[in-house]
């Protein structure tokens, strides 16, 4: 009988298959990484767009006409008008514009939005002037509170006094509600410290801005 040589068949290393598992390992781990980093630049990109458009939704004025208001100084120099005789109001302004402040507590009762009886002469004297001076111009209302209570209350109370200054000027002082915007400022800008009694009452005031149609 013949002799028959028969090999075993050859078998790969064992490091050759640990090398190769290694390899799979390390382009599974990059191709991962890829993954991850395009979903980050996808959620900053969302992010960035949606911060984009709240501050333009928070710096967009319901006028429409910004650029005629970059010169507005509500400190402006004090100004005299012959048919503002009452001393609560104080005048500021340009040959352009006026700022008329009156005190918050003139106005309102403590937290309320409802104008008080005896605030209606006073309101009265500035829709005189608004009307004698600044015939169909734009009107701004900007509403202050101290920084007493929460933030967001501050903003709410701000917006309803906007509202009924707005309503009274329009609704007995001869205004076209067409030419008033709402402002409501809130705590954000105080002009004094929010520590003291004294400090926080000129916090809580109204300012009526009015300028000339160019």
């Amino acid at each position: 009988m013949a002799n028959l040589d028969v090999q075993p068949k050859s078998s790969r290393p064992w490091w050759l298959w640990l090398l190769l598992a290694l390899v799979a390992l390390a382009l599974l781990f990059f191709l991962m990484r890829g993954c991850d980093r395009n979903d980050a630049d996808v959620d900053r990109t969302t992010t960035t767009e949606t911060t984009t458009t709240e501050t333009t939704a928070v710096t967009t004025d319901d006028d429409g006409d910004d650029d005629d208001w970059n010169d507005l100084n509500l400190d402006a120099p004090a100004a005299a008008y012959e048919e503002i005789t009452d001393k609560d109001i104080d005048v500021r302004g340009t040959d352009n514009y006026a700022v008329y402040s009156l005190d918050e507590t003139i106005l309102f009762g403590s937290d309320k939005s409802t104008i008080q009886p005896q605030a209606a002469d006073k309101l009265k004297q500035v829709a005189a002037s608004l009307n004698k001076r600044f015939a169909n111009g734009k009107v701004r209302i900007y509403g202050y509170t101290d920084a007493q209570g929460s933030a967001s209350y501050n903003k709410e109370l701000a917006e309803e006094r906007t509202k009924a200054v707005q309503a009274w000027l329009t609704e007995n002082g001869n205004v076209s509600k067409d030419n008033v915007s709402m402002h409501p400022v809130g705590e954000s800008k105080p002009v004094a410290t929010n520590e003291t009694a004294a400090g926080r009452q000129q916090n809580r005031r109204v300012q009526i801005v009015a300028r000339k149609v160019k």
